[in-house]
């Protein structure tokens, strides 16, 4: 199975975003990307939406469940919102939507800034494996891959994904 082409998918994203924006009734959310694939997927997103509004950026490090279990990331870097979200409407962005437990620690962040008027998800990649009850609304692509796999994406320029396979031994870690 070949890897999705990332400007074609940035492409659907948008489409799929400005349907549902407008079908929502938000003209300019703030768009907020995670560290570090959803940053850069963000960036190209807001772009071709045409939002001019600062682009917000999360790190979760301090907000991931697992924290005491993997310890400090070593690039660890501060969340950057360009103002309080409080009545805002969040357009938050992620390359992969895996387990969902990035995207609840996002949430998590995200509501430390304020108390925004909707969140609405969009990842470039949807893969099974869910642990969470989190769904995106604007999504790339959906792949279901196997266990011992994973989607990751490269850049920041070019853009690609990359399907990767892991160590059986590794996931006993």
């Amino acid at each position: 199975m070949t890897t999705p082409d990332v400007p074609t998918l940035l492409d659907d994203m948008a489409e799929q975003a400005r349907h549902y924006l407008k079908t929502h009734g938000i003209a300019a959310p703030i768009v907020v990307g995670i560290h570090s694939g959803g940053v850069w997927i963000a960036e190209h997103l807001r772009e071709r939406l045409g939002i001019e509004r600062p682009l917000g950026k999360l790190d979760i490090s301090f907000y991931r469940d697992d924290f005491s279990r993997i310890g400090m990331h070593p690039q660890v870097r501060p969340s950057e919102l360009p103002e309080d979200l409080d009545g805002e409407h969040v357009l938050l962005v992620d390359d992969v939507l895996y387990s969902g437990r990035t995207i609840r620690a996002a949430l998590n962040e995200l509501f430390d800034y304020g108390r925004p008027a909707s969140v609405t998800l969009a990842v470039l990649v949807e893969r099974d494996g869910r642990e969470l009850p989190i769904a995106a609304a604007i999504v790339g692509a959906h792949m279901e891959l196997g266990k011992t796999e994973q989607i990751k994406l490269r850049g920041p320029e070019p853009l690609r994904l990359e399907r990767v396979t892991i160590d059986p031994e590794d996931l006993k870690a």
